[in-house]
């Protein structure tokens, strides 16, 4: 399988997953601004959608959009319990943390990534504020499901460290800045921070 991807992009929660499971992914980094892949092909010929992640699949099919990447992953590798039991209340609460994470988080970030007026930036970060706020209220464990890691993890450390490139404070916030120590520990998560040359 194939993970495109851009450093530090989203697509380094399906990248983590990946790292987690001990599936091998082939690579392939993605200009975002000029939509070209680092081999010079036209990423949108992969995804039409022009943004990162897409996953190649064995036979040539493409998987899009992280929230369902993640999930084909963990399910590749059950035995490493990433995701919760399919039809158990804790895998719709992984989908519910996938869900708001996606909608409510990552797309807060858009104005201050893509050239938004001064007062979109200062309405984004206000709202990003609050929508960590509520993840940090919600932290009981060392992870947002408790004492063990899963395929959500990886996509709040993604957005969260998003926060030091766009001027967010998070010193508010102590128990995600323990949690997202804690995840910068993790063997995957340096496995694949270190091959987007993050670290």
């Amino acid at each position: 399988m194939k993970l495109f991807y851009a450093p530090g992009a989203c697509s380094l929660s399906p990248h983590i997953v990946a790292c987690e499971a001990d599936i091998d992914l082939d690579l392939c980094k993605v200009n975002l601004k000029t939509k070209q892949t680092e081999s010079g092909g036209d990423y949108t010929e992969v995804n039409p959608k022009g943004y990162v992640p897409a996953l190649q699949l064995e036979g040539g099919e493409v998987l899009t959009e992280g929230p369902a990447i993640v999930q084909f992953l963990a399910e590749q590798k059950p035995e490493k319990k990433l995701a919760p039991e399919h039809g158990s209340l804790e895998h719709y609460r992984v989908l519910e943390w996938l869900n708001y994470l996606s909608t409510e988080v990552h797309k807060s970030f858009v104005p201050l990534f893509w050239g938004g007026s001064d007062e979109d930036k200062a309405e984004a970060r206000e709202r990003i504020g609050q929508r960590f706020q509520y993840v940090e209220e919600q932290l009981a464990g060392d992870y947002l499901m408790g004492d063990d890691f899963c395929i959500a993890d990886a996509y709040l450390f993604t957005v969260y460290n998003w926060c030091s490139m766009v001027e967010v404070d998070t010193g508010r916030w102590p128990k995600l800045k323990a949690f997202a120590e804690r995840m910068s520990q993790r063997e995957g998560v340096k496995k694949a921070m270190r091959a987007e040359g993050l670290l």
